[in-house]
């Protein structure tokens, strides 16, 4: 039964580790669009962006309006391609946790006392996908790894190189 049981739960496991780059690819093209959306919509409405970081009291606003406007832009252009991933991802998340703090304070308060007024918040989402790039990476399925693939290429065509010359 024990035996069974294993087999059962090391399968679970491969279909899970399999699912896990398809799941991250997701993840990036459909919140690195959401990304270039609202970014690619500060940009068109940059006064209106830097009103609203004005009435927020953000320090220099019209420099903190195209600085953000920049950020979501290029960052959700990178999780497409899934490229820099993790350093992307800790812009962006660092973008969003900004965000809370000085556009849904109230929501961030609220995390414990009223965590529906926390997740209904509009950082919230783009906050969770933007940690789960950066904790998890792009997957298999993203520039990065093709990039770290050629470099091991790349090494080991070295290494045998060295081993042959030595």
């Amino acid at each position: 039964m024990k035996t069974m049981m294993d087999r059962y739960y090391q399968l679970l496991v491969t279909v899970a580790n399999s699912l896990q780059s398809p799941f991250l690819l997701a993840i990036r093209l459909y919140w690195g669009w959401q990304f270039i959306e609202t970014g690619w919509g500060k940009v068109n409405n940059i006064e209106k962006v830097t009103g609203f970081f004005t009435t927020l009291g953000i320090p220099f606003p019209a420099l903190n309006a195209h600085f953000v406007a920049g950020v979501e832009l290029i960052g959700g252009l990178l999780l497409v391609l899934g490229l820099a991933s993790r350093l992307t991802g800790m812009v962006l998340t660092v973008n969003m946790l900004v965000a809370y703090v000085t556009a849904d304070r109230e929501a961030l308060l609220s995390i414990f006392s009223d965590p529906d007024k926390f997740t209904g918040a509009t950082p919230y989402t783009f906050l969770f996908a933007s940690l789960i790039v950066l904790i998890f990476g792009a997957g298999k399925l993203s520039a990065d790894a093709w990039i770290a693939s050629k470099n091991r290429q790349d090494t080991s065509v070295l290494v045998a190189a060295q081993a042959m010359s030595a």
